[in-house]
């Protein structure tokens, strides 16, 4: 332990990474993994398919524009830690409200400083996402056979239904939509005469109900776990399946059937991440838990019906196993990093499904256009 650490990373072997710690003190277990966004700390750090997931940030600078009340994607962080290459300075943004260790302690998330990103990434890269404890003692007191022990004994994400864990509890009618500088965010969004979308929240981000709304849609949000009655007693013109943490098998135990009487009504339906990898169980495909992941927002992925690519913004551990999908299935989009499945539609229903994030927050914007098809569909 070098003089003055006042943070870690305990892996379940027993390694042990030092450094500088920052917001709440404490220790929490996780997965690691590492996202390359070079911008939207705020917004990655509250993305709940994040949940249980401690992220190492690959760009170095991070907490340099502080924090503020606008940059969320949902009511609190999911993520469990930050682990970060440089010292968190001083916030230069004049959109900001607080500093980002003030921001992460106010929110119980653990910060880790001074530490060789790149190396973890490799290790993440080389190894896969393995179990750590990120602590936070400003004394610089750690019990290391006790985070071993809580790393080790931890069971990791693979057979996990964490989409209860983070979704909303109760019906929420939602309001607003896009973000612009000076403006904030506009009103409105549910006048009557809009296609109406029933969107199940797996864990989603805000901004894919404010592109739903700009895209002309008026949006209901049901917990993961509604039923097909409650869905349906809403009387939808389309459904919406909301990206998501945890295992999508585990989920689809409960969700599967819903999603198949959604789609036994012959209306559109669009899904998202966790809600592509359940639409494609619903019809018979298979997921996988992924090497390493996909995290960033700089993913390039190729549209199959005309070679176009979109640089897109990515979030999942798990991922649709292109060999064995339904005859009805067609595979619309393709990584260009592993060549991995990220889009599937179904030849027999007006369905279909991404595996990256259309609605970015952080990322590019290069995929609104599927927002606007989905709202297009419902006429």
């Amino acid at each position: 332990m070098p003089k003055g650490a006042t943070g870690a990373l305990v892996f379940a072997d027993g390694r042990v990474v030092w450094g500088q710690g920052f917001g709440a003190e404490g220790a929490e277990v996780a997965e690691l993994c590492f996202h390359t966004a070079m911008t939207g700390y705020q917004e990655v750090m509250t993305d709940p398919s994040f949940a249980r997931q401690a992220i190492c940030f690959t760009f170095p600078h991070i907490g340099n524009v502080g924090a503020n009340d606008e940059d969320v994607e949902a009511d609190d962080p999911h993520a469990v830690g930050a682990i970060v290459r440089e010292p968190v300075t001083s916030p230069s943004n004049f959109r900001s409200k607080v500093d980002f260790p003030e921001w992460m302690k106010r929110n119980g998330r653990i910060g880790l400083a001074g530490v060789d990103t790149r190396a973890l990434t490799r290790l993440v890269r080389r190894e896969g996402p393995p179990t750590v404890v990120i602590a936070h003692s400003a004394a610089g007191e750690f019990d290391l056979p006790a985070l071993q022990r809580l790393a080790s004994e931890w069971p990791g994400l693979e057979g996990m239904d964490l989409a209860k864990e983070v979704s909303c509890e109760q019906l929420r009618v939602w309001s607003g939509g896009k973000w612009e500088i000076e403006l904030g965010y506009s009103d409105g969004g549910n006048e009557a005469e809009r296609p109406h979308v029933v969107a199940i929240d797996y864990g989603s981000k805000r901004n894919i109900f404010r592109n739903l709304v700009e895209a002309g849609a008026r949006v209901t949000i049901l917990p993961a776990t509604a039923t097909s009655d409650e869905v349906m007693a809403h009387e939808p013109d389309g459904f919406f399946l909301s990206n998501g943490p945890g295992d999508p098998a585990a989920t689809g135990e409960y969700a599967i059937p819903v999603i198949r009487a959604m789609l036994d009504t012959g209306k559109p339906l669009f899904g998202i991440c966790l809600g592509h990898q359940l639409l494609a169980l619903a019809v018979g495909g298979k997921t996988s838990k992924m090497f390493q992941g996909h995290r960033g927002a700089n993913h390039p992925v190729k549209r199959l019906a005309d070679g176009q690519v979109e640089i897109t913004s990515m979030n999942h551990g798990f991922a649709v196993e292109r060999e064995g999908l339904p005859n009805n299935v067609r595979e619309t989009h393709v990584s260009l990093f592993d060549g991995s499945n990220c889009g599937i539609e179904l030849a027999d229903r007006p369905a279909f499904s991404v595996q990256y994030h259309p609605e970015a927050s952080p990322g590019p914007q290069d995929s609104f256009y599927l927002f606007q098809r989905f709202v297009g569909m419902m006429g």
